[in-house]
């Protein structure tokens, strides 16, 4: 039986990105923000909001409670600077706590007092993914 541990990254969160489409609700703002302070234009790709719901979920699967703090620095990058160079930048918050708000109405995560975790049925729902990915 194939896991998230055994089939590449980008496979799960592509397909998982397609299915989510059904579970979530895209939030108005997210074709109008940019996703940090560090980025200088807004997400070209329309389906932004459901790929980042669908790492966010294979992260919160990997890496146990994770809060929105986390994923900022996660999903940071480096900012250019004319004097000080390039310095780590935090992503918006925003973003990603709305996706991790319909994660947990979709009951695919939930909150714990550590931060989210990961539900049976967001598990099944990645490891029906993988063993998909596996058999193809």
């Amino acid at each position: 039986m194939a896991n998230i541990y055994d089939v590449k990254a980008s496979d799960v969160i592509r397909l998982a990105s397609e299915r989510l489409k059904d579970k979530l609700k895209k939030p108005y703002y997210v074709d109008f923000v940019k996703s940090g302070a560090n980025k200088e234009r807004v997400p070209q790709d329309p389906n932004f909001w459901y790929v980042r719901s669908a790492s966010i979920l294979r992260f919160v699967y990997m890496n146990g409670p994770v809060g929105v703090s986390r994923l900022r620095t996660k999903y940071g990058s480096r900012k250019e600077h004319v004097v000080h160079r390039r310095h780590h930048v935090k992503s918006g918050g925003s973003v990603l706590r709305d996706a991790m708000i319909e994660l947990e109405k979709a009951k695919l995560v939930k909150s714990t007092k550590g931060g989210r975790v990961i539900t049976p049925q967001g598990r099944s729902f990645l490891d029906k993914i993988c063993k998909e990915i596996n058999n193809s």
